[in-house]
């Protein structure tokens, strides 16, 4: 048996096209671009295990420190996945954890000296990588991008909840 199928043709010139202008890949080659550019000056400063995809992790612990589950729910990992990077990133000296004073089966994760001196290394990478934005751009246009990603990540979490 002969099935009849739909006699228009993959249009490669129509797919570039859409492919270049594909929100999730711009996001996706943003990343990419960000992560090639800051990682290796900070490797450069002395970070030379540090992965761009720890920032996940380590920017979400506040200043009182975050348990392993509510780390895990704002890195949107699993528990058993966060143990293993919290172990990791306390042995590679990022972070330190004590045990929790309301629950002795938990810990409290924080930074420790070397993680917050990572962050201002970091913000100077990323100032340098701005400035590039700002440069291709133009400032003001810069700051209407970051201005609309952080509404749309505002409302879209709202829509998580």
């Amino acid at each position: 048996m002969i099935v009849e199928t739909d006699k228009t043709s993959f249009d490669f010139n129509q797919f570039r096209l859409i492919r270049e202008r594909s929100v999730g890949r711009l996001f996706w080659r943003l990343k990419r671009f960000t992560s090639n550019f800051i990682e290796p000056r900070l490797h450069a400063l002395g970070y030379t295990d540090f992965k761009m995809s720890y920032l996940m992790f380590l920017s979400n612990i506040e200043e009182n420190g975050i348990t392993n589950n509510e780390l895990a729910k704002r890195a949107c990992v699993t528990k058993q996945m966060m143990s293993k990077i919290v172990g990791l990133l306390e042995e590679e000296g990022y972070i330190y954890t004590q045990k929790n004073p309301n629950d002795s089966r938990s810990s409290i994760i924080f930074l420790n000296d070397r993680g917050k001196e990572l962050f201002v290394a970091l913000e100077g990478c990323m100032q340098e990588a701005r400035r590039k934005f700002d440069a291709i751009v133009g400032h003001e246009r810069m700051e209407q991008v970051i201005e609309t990603m952080a509404r749309l990540v505002t409302e879209l979490e709202k829509d998580e909840q």
